[in-house]
């Protein structure tokens, strides 16, 4: 195998149920990684939840950087290349390396005898050869679905972050946020620090955690965020953060982060006081946090693209991140016209996620998303009037189809949403690409 396409191909047709493929467990991927003897030689940031998971990487990765560090992180899925997944120091790594990484999994796979690893586990494996070969000084790991289960759960962390808790992925962790807290607590370590930014976390989760012994820390209690009251020309432009440090009350006056949103502050708090915990071992100062908070980019997290008709691009796919993009498109001023571009999967809460947006949709470009969990447009178009959302509906074969006909339609006083999955965020930004 020569091209990283060659590797991907074989990826996928390692486990009986392909890409798409989510078999939770840890045997397999123990297996492999005790015959590749990996061992862990930095600071290791694990992050789970619902919703926030790639913000509050993508802020702990540019701090950590601006501090001078070599820093590896690992998130997923990806947008529009594999190496995305990979990255050291803010940069997408290169195929030669994942390449390389890739070929010493396969051995050690074999070596194990031939372990039938998810797509997702062997990238995971990769990822940590990448950090190892390039000697990284700390790794933020982002778990890929639900935590006590998932692959970067084989790795030990040395804070646990545990974002959001709420109703995503119910066929393999739960019908509820009891038992889905429960599964993302499984990344809490005993005697480990173990942070949660959910402002309502599960009875699950605090109990897992208690049972543990786990060094617990809540936001609200020990650790958060305080707006302006007023909206003064002085402190408009800050937020606080504050956080229990060392028995002391700490608080830093901040410019608001890169990413847009009042929920980023959750994402934001929660990585900050994931940094100061891990003072003693990973020291960052204000000069490093400032700007790493403010330069923070991450696409398809409410990004607007430049330029009329304003575009907004969001992965947002269940109910809780719909109502946050909800609220952050009242927040954006005045439009003649919304142009949502939509695609979702099939195992996705689809009536609940669309909710939020009953009335706020002028006209629905649908998408078929392709793969065994995509939904056809006219599925979507048969949702989308059986609960009365309004607006007019176009069905589309493609995400790329339906925002280059959403592009056609708009004018410069309009705005175009494209969210619903990371497929739907993909196509369009390919056609976005492709403008003349």
């Amino acid at each position: 195998m020569k091209t990283l396409e060659d590797w991907l191909a074989h990826l996928e047709g390692l486990h009986p149920k392909g890409q798409a493929g989510i078999e939770l467990g840890l045997d397999r991927i123990r297996q492999v990684k005790d015959a590749l003897g990996q061992t862990q030689h930095c600071p290791v940031i694990v992050v789970g939840g619902t919703n926030g998971k790639g913000s509050t990487c993508a802020y702990l990765e540019n701090i950590i950087d601006r501090a001078g560090y070599k820093v590896g992180c690992y998130t997923s899925p990806h947008l529009l290349a594999y190496n995305e997944r990979v990255r050291l120091n803010g940069r997408s790594v290169s195929d030669e390396a994942l390449c390389a990484a890739f070929a010493r999994v396969e051995g050690a796979r074999q070596q194990a005898g031939n372990v039938a690893l998810t797509y997702f586990e062997f990238g995971t494996l990769a990822a940590w050869e990448v950090f190892a070969e390039a000697g990284v000084e700390a790794a933020v790991l982002e778990v890929g679905l639900g935590g006590r289960l998932d692959a970067v759960n084989a790795y030990e962390p040395d804070v646990s972050i545990v974002t959001t808790v709420a109703l995503d992925h119910t066929d393999w962790l739960g019908p509820d946020r009891e038992s889905i807290g429960f599964e993302k607590a499984g990344i809490y370590r005993a005697g480990k620090l173990a942070l949660c930014a959910d402002p309502n976390p599960p009875q699950s989760l605090l109990a897992h955690a208690a049972a543990i012994g786990a060094d617990l820390r809540l936001i609200g209690r020990d650790f958060g965020f305080e707006r302006p009251a007023a909206e003064t020309n002085e402190n408009r432009l800050q937020w606080r953060w504050w956080c229990l440090s060392g028995g002391q009350l700490i608080k830093r006056a901040l410019a608001y982060p890169g990413l847009r949103g009042p929920t980023q502050l959750y994402n934001a708090a929660v990585a900050l006081a994931a940094l100061d915990a891990l003072g003693d071992k990973l020291p960052v100062t204000m000069q490093a946090i400032r700007p790493g908070m403010i330069e923070t980019e991450l696409p398809g997290r409410f990004q607007v693209v430049p330029g009329k008709p304003a575009i907004v691009l969001d992965v947002g796919h269940n109910p809780q991140a719909i109502r946050v993009l909800a609220d952050n498109l009242s927040s954006m001023g005045f439009f003649d016209r919304t142009f949502a571009v939509l695609g979702m999967l099939s195992d996705k809460d689809i009536v609940g996620a669309l909710a939020p947006l009953k009335g706020k949709v002028d006209v629905w470009h649908l998408a078929t998303l392709a793969g065994p969990r995509g939904t056809s447009a006219e599925t979507l178009a048969g949702i989308i009037a059986e609960t009365v959302l309004g607006g007019e509906v176009v069905c589309h074969p493609s995400a790329q189809a339906a925002m280059q006909a959403a592009k056609g339609q708009a004018a410069e006083s309009d705005r175009i949403l494209a969210f619903g999955s990371f497929y739907t965020v993909a196509g369009a930004l390919e056609t976005l690409r492709k403008r003349p």
